[in-house]
């Protein structure tokens, strides 16, 4: 049950988010103070907001439902994320570093042309607005149901507060935030399993009853491509979806921007693999826990008819004392406002700077047009989670879909401006910009086709060959493949740029 003091912890944590905003709004003279930190951000707090920016409230609330339903071998993640800090650290890093650019989709200006880097923010705008709506409705739901309000009430309020300090404070906010949010966000999840071992018997005997019902297995060599839980999949697929949001998305170059050089980045950017493996284990072991709390050690009884997804949720109002829910429910916020603010943040420097081609240390002028933009996104980030809430599909579908959708086509892109004229020899005086858009379409296209439009409910062609984290896999080799075939013929024909 939510109690007084649950509610006072609550709100307390909503005021200190807020007093964080306005106390990292002093400083920001211009637009590179408020989209970029002054260049000076320290690289730990850097590396701590870009995992609580990955981490949604749906690592917090889906981990461990998914191990309660089956296992940990979506552990083998972490593979991809140690492959993808390398490619990024080594490639992506330095060139963003070293080109001067303050957006990461100027680089396509310089490589391609004008209407390419448009192209690719419009991508990223689209994007970047569809999974915030999805990551704040999904908390949302579940706090409407632990607090008993409106799910439009939840999903206001939560926004609402992530706006303000964003608004005030810029990117500093959201990286000071971030480091408070992250800190309550796993510190919830250590309470959660402290509270769960010692109701068992103890984390021993936890994980003794974990293991015996085979929720500790985190590892399968199998090469099968249509099972997401196995070697090939889990572990090396996903490090293409791991390199195209680590190194194509701006919320982590504009972080790669805010530190002093590229050792400081790169330092932020392992940081925040190590916190992020963390991060797995402990909600992976929470959903064993839960496991072991209900099934197996009985030490409480499950309504009649519950889901796995509902397990969590129904555990933090009836099994965790005063208090202690209450800092959960403010851990749940502060993963929800953490993806909110990061993305309005990012929105607002891609506005400002790749369709409006902002002067870095303009004055008040800029100032006031990039919180202006803060609102606009903000507004939008809630109308996109409002209608995530009329759909009727499964929420974890969508999200892959665009995810996919975009970002495969998105590291494509970049890959095609960085190694086009060693590689491939295609040199940026050769590969035409005209090229790169029907190759993006066609990257596009052959994600469709391998797995539909679940928003539209339309089927896919070639369904049930792959499995999702090979997403971003195909629609990446597509566009790079596409891109290298179509300039070779119009090459090989004589055509003109």
């Amino acid at each position: 049950m939510f109690t007084l003091f649950d509610w006072i912890v609550l709100a307390v944590y909503l005021l200190l988010s807020v007093f964080i905003g306005l106390w990292a709004s002093r400083g920001n003279k211009n637009l590179k103070e408020y989209m970029l930190g002054g260049s000076s951000m320290p690289w730990v707090a850097v590396g701590i907001s870009l995992i609580a920016t990955s981490v949604s409230a749906t690592t917090f609330l889906g981990a461990p439902a998914d191990v309660y339903g089956d296992n940990m071998t979506f552990l083998m993640f972490q593979i991809g994320a140690l492959i993808s800090i390398f490619v990024v650290g080594f490639i992506f890093i330095p060139r963003f570093r070293s080109s001067g650019i303050t957006s990461a989709y100027e680089l396509f200006e310089v490589r391609f042309s004008k209407p390419v880097r448009k192209i690719a923010a419009i991508f990223y705008c689209l994007h970047l607005l569809l999974r915030t709506g999805i990551l704040l409705f999904a908390p949302s739901l579940v706090l409407a149901q632990i607090l008993h309000i409106d799910l439009k009430v939840a999903i206001v309020v939560a926004a609402a507060v992530a706006i303000f300090y964003t608004w005030f404070g810029g990117i500093k906010a959201v990286i000071w935030t971030d480091v408070m949010q992250f800190c309550v966000f796993f510190g919830g999840g250590v309470l959660v399993l402290f509270v769960i071992a010692s109701a068992v018997g103890g984390f021993g005997e936890m994980a003794a009853l974990a293991s015996e019902a085979g929720k500790t297995k985190w590892w399968d060599a199998s090469m099968d491509i249509s099972n997401a839980r196995t070697l090939v999949s889990a572990g090396f697929a996903y490090a293409i979806l791991e390199i195209a949001i680590r190194g194509c998305d701006q919320q982590f170059v504009q972080r790669y921007l805010s530190c002093k050089d590229v050792k400081a980045a790169n330092r932020s950017s392992v940081l925040s693999m190590v916190l992020g493996c963390a991060v797995s284990i402990l909600f992976y072991w929470v959903g064993a826990a839960l496991f072991v709390y209900y099934q197996k050690a009985h030490a409480a009884v499950l309504p009649e008819g519950i889901g796995q997804n509902d397990v969590f949720p129904y555990f933090i109002v009836n099994g965790l004392p005063s208090g202690v829910t209450g800092l959960i429910v403010a851990a749940i916020c502060a993963a929800a406002m953490s993806s909110l603010s990061s993305a309005i943040n990012s929105l607002g420097n891609t506005s400002e700077r790749d369709f409006l081609s902002w002067d870095e240390n303009e004055g008040i002028g800029g100032l006031k047009r990039a919180k202006i933009w803060t609102v606009v996104w903000g507004v939008l980030g809630i109308f996109f989670a409002l209608f995530a809430a009329t759909q009727q599909g499964s929420l974890l579908k969508n999200a892959i879909f665009f995810t996919g959708l975009f970002t495969g086509p998105l590291l494509g892109m970049f890959l095609l401006a960085f190694f086009a004229e060693k590689i491939f020899g295609l040199g940026a005086g050769k590969l035409r910009s005209w090229v790169v858009i029907v190759a993006v379409v066609c990257g596009m296209g052959s994600l469709i086709l391998v797995q539909g439009i679940p928003v539209f409910h339309v089927p896919a062609v070639l369904g049930g060959i792959f499995s999702w984290p090979w997403m971003p896999f195909i629609s990446t080799t597509t566009t790079i493949v596409v891109a290298v075939l179509v300039n070779a013929i119009v090459n090989l024909f004589g055509g003109r740029k």
